[in-house]
């Protein structure tokens, strides 16, 4: 498969995970549902890596997955989830399109890269999109101020600090370790950290209170937010730059609003639609490529396919 595909794939897959996990929260609790996800999602992929030669692999290496499993598994989850229960679901996947605004922090401040005045202008107009989007709900909230809102979006951009900072640590083991593994291992290990957690919400919830909404979200988010969307996304990481799966979280607002208008009944407010323009707008000037996207390249390369066949 095409790493390109695999990551469209992915998120669409994540994407739609926002109003759906929402959805669950309502019956669920976080934990208990981030723990029992990935740890059932962990044993699908057994079959697929009895064959792996652990002898190989070095310290460093299970300390890097680790270290990356622990940003882009726990601490991504653990805020998104309560984001999702303080915010609304449509305002996750727009915020996370800030990503590439803390590589491009990353790279100046750790790096010390020096910044181009085309990419910091572009840089500066998003980050006015996504603090529109943060802030509205107690700056134009007006009466109906939502300070639990505005505490969800900012989790949200706790989610995508740790999502941004995942693949800096598992790049290079992903170069030589497949992916099946890789994923066992986040997902086995990230459930650990999850599980005293999940055990002391039992004392508030039982799994006799399981209802629809939290069985929905144990299945989408054991086969297909976790286990196929996390292989495709180290599999695209195996084979891609790391500075350009961040773009792929372009199609996550999509899929969010498709699934969250029929579901949860959540639309865009003008102030989402504003802070979502100039998201996109600032990452578009920034970036000044908008023709060599990797999404357009897929596309090209199929057409003219299409047209020597």
């Amino acid at each position: 498969m095409s790493p390109v595909l695999a990551l469209i794939i992915t998120n669409a897959i994540w994407g739609g995970a926002a109003p759906i996990f929402k959805f669950a929260l309502t019956n669920i609790p976080p934990f208990t549902l981030a723990f029992v996800r990935f740890f059932f999602a962990s044993f699908l992929f057994i079959p697929f890596i009895l064959k792996t030669n652990v002898k190989k692999i070095t310290f460093r290496d299970w300390f890097q997955i680790l270290l990356g499993s622990f940003f882009g598994i726990f601490i991504n989850i653990t805020f998104f989830f309560w984001g999702l229960q303080r915010s609304e679901s449509i305002n996750a996947p727009i915020i996370a399109s800030t990503g590439p605004l803390f590589i491009f922090l990353f790279s100046v401040i750790i790096l010390r890269e020096k910044p181009r005045k085309r990419v910091l202008g572009g840089m500066l107009i998003s980050f006015l999109g996504a603090l529109l989007i943060i802030a509205s709900p107690v700056v134009f909230g007006g009466e109906k101020t939502n300070v639990a809102a505005f505490e969800g979006n900012l989790m949200f951009v706790l989610a995508t600090l740790g999502y941004v900072l995942s693949p800096i640590f598992l790049k290079k083991v992903l170069k030589k370790i497949n992916p099946y593994f890789v994923s066992f291992v986040s997902f086995l290990f990230s459930a650990l950290i999850f599980l005293p957690l999940a055990i002391n919400e039992q004392s508030v919830w039982s799994l006799s209170k399981l209802n629809l909404a939290g069985i929905t979200g144990i299945i989408y988010g054991v086969f297909f937010s976790s286990a196929v969307a996390y292989f495709l996304f180290y599999y695209g990481l195996s084979k891609i730059p790391a500075q350009e799966v961040g773009i792929f979280t372009y199609l996550d607002p999509v899929t969010a609003i498709l699934i969250a208008a029929p579901l949860l009944q959540e639309y865009p407010s003008v102030y989402f639609i504003i802070g979502s323009v100039l998201v996109f707008g600032g990452i578009l000037i920034s970036e000044g490529r908008f023709h060599y996207h990797p999404i357009f390249k897929l596309f090209k390369r199929r057409t003219e396919t299409k047209l020597i066949s």
